[in-house]
């Protein structure tokens, strides 16, 4: 089927108390696996591509964009594509003719009031191209590899009242929320502020999204979709169930030398990682439709 919009799937998700699913893809397998994973499932499902990944691609996002484009019309589920964590002018500008529909412009790691102008600049720029913008405030910790961070230090968290007035000093389309997740976490440990989601909940009228969901146990995963989370990303979660697999393999057989036969069980092991996921977020609020 044609490529989905992430505003549509996303407005749909928010309208319905449900939440997307959000995956970064670094490799083939990867956006092979999450569509897998997503029509095992039923659900529409959204393909992310980070700034890092592209990074890691020699620079180039348009291989890997239009690999996953392929694999998203392809799939039997609704599938978008998003730029993920550009903190780059020049990616940002690369997005619409990429095939992205979204972008997710990352400034969090400025004070507020840079971030606030750099956010703006960035969504009229998106907004004039067509594109449906993401921002973060506050600062889900763990990216480019930093450990996590405390979420309890000062100005980690977002504040309902600073967030409404970035909200409505940017434009942005949705807002990502710190409130007590990190990324990179390897183990499903982590805890959210949900009397802080329900605030910010009942503050903006833009839909909220989840950063660093891969170290939440399922039950926090759930509690976010009942309170207000539209949007929720996984990277690390995907990375762990390839590795693993792959490492077992190669224990196994030590002298593999067909990358199909590790590669092909690591994708295995993501679609199952994807299908649970998603899951999990969509036993938590209302079915969503395939259509």
């Amino acid at each position: 089927m044609p490529l989905a919009e992430t505003g549509t799937l996303v407005a749909a998700a928010a309208a319905g108390h449900r939440a997307v699913a959000a995956f970064n893809i670094i490799t083939l397998e990867h956006a092979e696996a999450v569509v897998t994973g997503a029509e095992c499932a039923g659900s529409p499902v959204i393909l992310q591509i980070s700034e890092n990944a592209v990074k890691y691609r020699h620079g180039r996002v348009r291989p890997l964009a239009r690999a996953a484009a392929q694999a998203a019309a392809e799939a039997g589920v609704p599938v978008a594509l998003h730029l993920d964590h550009v903190t780059s002018g020049r990616l940002l500008r690369e997005a619409a003719d990429a095939g992205f529909s979204s972008v997710m412009y990352d400034a969090a790691h400025l004070p507020y009031a840079e971030n606030l102008a750099a956010t703006r600049s960035a969504a009229d720029w998106a907004h004039a191209h067509g594109l449906w913008i993401e921002a973060e405030l506050g600062e889900v910790g763990g990216k480019d590899g930093a450990p996590p961070l405390d979420a309890h230090a000062p100005g980690a968290r977002t504040d309902p009242e600073d967030a409404r007035a970035f909200v409505d000093g940017t434009g942005v389309d949705a807002l990502a929320v710190a409130i007590g997740s990190s990324h990179a976490m390897t183990s499903r440990t982590a805890s959210l502020d949900h009397g802080l989601l329900a605030r910010l909940a009942g503050t903006l009228a833009v839909p909220l999204v989840l950063h660093g969901s891969s170290g939440l146990p399922d039950g926090e995963l759930a509690a976010a979709v009942t309170g207000g989370i539209a949007k929720v990303n996984i990277g690390t979660a995907l990375n762990l169930a390839m590795t693993s697999a792959i490492r077992d393999y190669l224990a196994a057989n030590a002298d593999a030398v067909d990358s199909r036969k590790y590669l092909s069980l690591a994708r295995r092991a993501m679609a199952g990682t994807v299908t649970a996921l998603i899951v999990v977020l969509r036993d938590a609020g209302e079915p969503a439709p395939v259509g």
